[in-house]
C-alpha cells in the first residue's frame, strides 16, 4: 500500500532513515518498503510517497516518529482542483465509502507548504469538495475520521527549495499523526540535571528511533554524561545502562536531587540497570561476556565542548612513571587521573566494544564530526568487518563543521579473525584520516582565526594574532 508521508521541514537527512528503522521495528520487510517523489518535486520536499505492507505499520510509524507529521491514505492529487476532482472520483468507492457513512463524524483540514491561506480561502477550498459524498456529521474536536487537503506552492520564496514546475494538491485520509506533546515534555530547559554536552531532546529521540529502542531491549551509552540519550530510550520502553569516565557525573551529580537518576525520576521512567565509572579505552568486561546489548547509542567526545579522556594521566601514558595502586584509606574520595583520548582511538575502541557486546542485528548509533570541505571531497567514515553502515545523516552545525549520525547494523559475529581484520582497517584509517582526528578534537579548526584577517595585517610590525573566535554561521 502506498501512503503519503508528510515530514516536518527540518533535519532533512534524518527523515528517511528514521522511518526505515521504525518500519523494520514494527515488522516491515526490507524489500517491501519503497520511496518515490511526487511529480516535479525536489528530494528535500516534505511530501514523499512510501510503500508499506499495512495501514497498522504506517499508523505506528507516524505515532512514534519525531520528523513525520502525518501518514495519509491518498485519495487524489493534481496540479489544480479540477485534476484533484477527477483523481478523487476515480479512487475506488470500496475504499472511500466506509469512511463517509452517516454513522461517523469527520473533519477536513487545510494545510499548505511555502504559502499561507486566509481563513476565507481555506473555507473556499473546503467547500469545493462538495462532490465527495460525505453523509456523516462534522466534528471539529474529536472526529472519527480526519481528512486533509494539502497544497504546495510552486514559489521558492518561502520554502527554501528549488521551484517546482507546477504546484501540487493532495487530498487524503489521515492514517496516523505525530505525538506533538513529546518534545515539549522532554525539552532540556525543564530538565533537572544538565551538562555542557547534554543531547537535545529531539536529536536524542531520533537516535533512539534509529537504534530501534523498544520494550524488552537493553540500550547502552558508554559516554552517558547526564543521561539525555538514555532518557529517550527509556521513554520508548527500553532498559538502559550507561558508563562515563568521570565518576563525579555518574555517582554524585550536583547532589541527591540533581543527578542522572533524578532525570529518570522526573519523567516517571524506570531507572537505569546500572551506571558505571568506566574507561572506554580499557573496558572491564569479562573476556567471555558477549552479545548482551541490543543497541549502543552515544555521542563520543570530539573536542568542541568537551575533549575525550582516558585513564592514566599524562605521566603514566608517556611512561614517565609506572602505574600505581591507590592506598585503601584514600579510595573513597579519589578522582582517577586521565589523559587525552584522540577521537580516532575513541571510535576504534567503540567499534571494538560494539562488535563484542552487541547481539546480531543490533545497532550502533553514534555521531562522527566532519569538517565541511567546499571542494566536495568524499568523507571516509570508520569501518568494521562486523558492521554494515545503513544510514548517514548530517546535521550542519556551522559553516566550518557538521556532525554525521552513523547507524550501523551488526551482520557478522565477533571472532579473533574479525578482531585482527578490524585492527588492520583501523591502522589504514588512522594513516589516512585528517590531522585534527589525531589531535583529538576539532576545536582549532572550528575556532581558528580567519586567514583573510591575518593577511591584511602581515606587513604591520605591531600586528598581534587576533583572539581565536568562532567565525561560523549557524545553519
Amino acid at each position: 500500500m502506498w501512503f503519503l508521508c508528510v515530514f516536518y521541514h527540518r533535519l532533512l537527512d534524518f527523515r528517511k532513515p528514521e522511518v526505515e528503522a521504525l518500519a523494520e521495528l514494527f515488522g516491515e520487510e526490507d524489500e517491501s518498503l519503497q520511496w518515490r517523489l511526487p511529480e516535479h518535486h525536489h528530494n528535500d520536499t516534505p511530501f514523499h510517497f512510501v510503500r508499506l505492507s499495512s495501514e497498522e505499520i504506517a499508523q505506528n510509524i507516524a505515532k512514534r516518529s519525531i520528523l513525520v507529521k502525518g501518514m495519509y491514505e491518498l485519495w487524489g492529487e493534481g496540479t489544480c482542483y479540477e485534476e484533484l476532482k477527477d483523481s478523487i472520483e476515480t479512487f475506488p468507492d470500496s475504499r472511500k465509502l466506509p469512511f463517509l457513512a452517516s454513522d461517523s463524524t469527520f473533519r477536513i483540514s487545510v494545510e499548505t507548504f511555502g504559502k499561507a491561506l486566509t481563513f476565507d480561502e481555506q473555507k473556499e477550498r473546503i467547500h469545493s469538495l462538495t462532490y465527495i459524498p460525505f453523509e456523516g456529521k462534522v466534528n471539529l474536536k474529536n472526529p472519527d475520521h480526519n481528512f486533509f487537503l494539502m497544497e504546495m506552492d510552486e514559489s521558492e520564496e518561502s520554502n527554501g527549495l528549488p521551484p517546482i514546475v507546477q504546484r501540487r494538491i493532495f487530498f487524503g485520509r489521515e492514517v496516523g499523526f505525530a505525538d506533538r506533546k513529546l518534545l515539549p515534555t522532554f525539552q532540556l530547559k525543564s530538565r533537572t540535571y544538565l551538562g555542557p554536552t547534554a543531547m537535545d531532546a529531539e536529536m536524542a529521540f531520533l537516535m533512539a528511533n534509529q537504534a530501534k529502542a523498544a520494550s524488552g531491549k537493553l540500550v547502552y551509552d558508554p559516554f552517558v554524561g547526564t543521561g539525555s540519550i538514555l532518557v529517550s530510550a527509556a521513554r520508548f520502553g527500553a532498559m538502559t545502562m550507561g558508563a562515563d569516565i568521570d565518576i563525579r557525573v555518574v555517582r554524585d551529580g550536583r547532589g541527591p536531587d540533581c543527578n542522572v537518576w533524578s532525570n529518570f525520576k522526573q519523567y516517571g521512567l524506570p531507572a537505569p540497570v546500572a551506571l558505571l565509572r568506566m574507561d572506554n579505552n580499557v573496558p572491564p568486561w569479562r573476556s567471555g561476556l558477549k552479545e548482551i546489548f541490543d543497541a549502543i547509542i552515544c555521542d563520543p567526545p570530539y573536542g568542541v565542548r568537551a575533549g575525550g579522556r582516558k585513564s592514566g594521566g599524562r605521566k603514566i601514558l608517556r611512561g614517565t612513571v609506572d602505574p600505581y595502586t591507590v592506598p585503601e584509606d584514600k579510595r573513597s574520595g579519589h578522582i582517577p587521573s586521565t589523559g587525552a583520548y584522540s577521537l580516532v582511538e575513541c571510535v576504534h575502541d567503540l567499534l571494538h566494544l560494539a562488535a563484542r557486546m552487541l547481539v546480531m542485528k543490533g545497532r550502533l548509533v553514534f555521531f562522527f564530526p566532519v569538517l565541511r570541505d567546499e571542494s566536495g571531497s568524499e568523507v571516509k567514515f570508520p569501518e568494521h568487518p562486523c558492521f554494515k553502515l545503513v544510514a548517514v545523516s548530517e546535521q550542519i552545525l556551522s559553516s566550518r563543521y557538521s556532525r554525521v549520525l552513523l547507524t550501523m547494523v551488526k551482520v557478522e559475529p565477533y571472532s579473533e579473525e574479525i578482531e585482527e581484520a578490524a585492527r588492520l582497517m583501523h591502522l589504514e584509517f588512522r594513516e589516512n584520516h585528517l590531522k585534527w582526528l589525531e589531535e583529538g578534537n576539532i576545536h582549532s579548526s572550528v575556532f581558528k582565526p580567519s586567514t583573510d584577517a591575518s593577511q591584511i595585517h602581515t606587513e604591520s610590525k605591531s600586528f598581534k594574532d587576533p583572539k581565536p573566535k568562532y567565525r561560523g554561521k549557524y545553519v
